[in-house]
C-alpha cells in the first residue's frame, strides 16, 4: 500500500548533475510514474531511465510506469482566462489518470516517485498534482530540488543571471511581450515555443540574447548575441533541432547590453 510520494528533481538529464539528496531519494522509490506523450516522448523516457541506472544500486528493485499523457489543447491559441481554466482541467485528468496507476500497485510497492526535469518549482506542474493526489491518499510526500534549466544556461554561457545588486525576473513567452521593461533586470523566458522575444527586436534591438536547448544533454545548443542580429539564427537552429528531434526544451535570458 501506497505510504509516501516522492517529487525528485533530476537536473537537465545529466546524472552528474544529480544531488547527493536526490540519489539517495532515488533508491528508495519502488515506482516510477512517468507521463507518456507519445513517440516525441521516448529519448526523455530514456534519458530519465539513464538517470535511474548511474544512481539507483543494481540490487535495488523498482518499475517504470508510463501513464497516458491527457490531452491538453492548442495552448497559443487561448486567452489568459482559457488558458488558465485549460491547465487546471489538464491537472486534473493527470490526477485521475495517475490516481487510477496507484490503486493497481502490489502491496509491497509504498513509494511512488515522479522524476521532474530541473527544479519542481520552475514551470512544473508536479507539485500541485501530488498536493491534489495526497488530498485523495492521504499519504506524506517531499520534494527534492535540482539543477534547473536558468542555472545550467547560466552555466554554460560563463555568467551570473543577474548584474550586481539588480533583480531577476523569470517568467514565460506568452507574458513576455507584455510585460517586458528594462526596469525588470535580467528576465529568463521559459515555456516559449514561438520565441516570443522576436516581438522585441523593434523597440530594444541591442539586447543581449543568451540562448539553450537540450541544456545538460549530449545534443546541448548554445546561441549568445545581439537580438536583432541573432534571432534568426536561433530560429533556424531550434527549429532544426525541433526536426531532428521531434521535441526541444530550451530557455534564455536577456539582458541589457553593457
Amino acid at each position: 500500500m501506497i505510504k509516501r510520494i516522492r517529487i525528485i528533481g533530476i537536473g537537465m538529464g545529466d546524472p552528474r548533475h544529480l544531488t547527493g539528496e536526490a540519489v539517495d531519494a532515488l533508491a528508495t522509490v519502488d515506482v516510477f510514474l512517468v507521463a507518456d506523450k507519445g513517440e516525441r516522448s521516448a529519448d526523455l523516457l530514456a534519458a530519465r531511465q539513464a538517470v535511474c541506472d548511474a544512481a539507483i544500486p543494481a540490487d535495488r528493485t523498482y518499475r517504470v510506469v508510463e501513464v497516458t499523457d491527457p490531452e491538453r489543447g492548442p495552448d497559443a491559441e487561448r486567452s489568459p482566462a482559457a488558458y488558465g481554466r485549460g491547465v487546471r482541467d489538464w491537472h486534473a485528468a493527470r490526477v485521475d489518470a495517475y490516481a487510477d496507476v496507484i490503486a493497481t500497485l502490489e502491496p509491497h510497492e509504498e513509494t511512488v516517485g515522479f522524476l521532474v526535469w530541473g527544479d519542481p518549482a520552475f514551470y512544473d506542474s508536479t507539485i500541485r498534482i501530488v498536493d491534489a493526489l495526497t488530498g485523495r491518499l492521504d499519504v506524506e510526500h517531499d520534494v527534492i530540488p535540482g539543477i534547473s534549466a536558468p542555472q545550467l544556461l547560466a552555466a554554460r554561457h560563463r555568467v551570473p543571471l543577474n548584474r550586481i545588486g539588480a533583480p531577476i525576473h523569470v517568467t514565460t513567452g506568452r507574458r513576455l511581450a507584455d510585460e517586458y521593461d528594462p526596469r525588470l533586470g535580467d528576465v529568463v523566458v521559459m515555456l516559449d515555443g514561438h520565441l516570443a522575444c522576436r516581438g522585441l527586436v523593434d523597440r530594444y534591438p541591442d539586447l543581449e540574447l543568451l540562448w539553450g536547448a537540450y541544456l545538460g544533454s549530449a545534443d546541448e545548443l548554445l546561441v549568445r548575441g545581439r537580438l536583432a542580429d541573432v534571432i534568426d539564427e536561433v530560429a533556424r537552429v531550434r527549429a532544426d533541432a525541433r526536426e531532428r528531434h521531434g521535441w526541444v526544451m530550451d530557455t534564455y535570458l536577456l539582458r541589457q547590453a553593457d
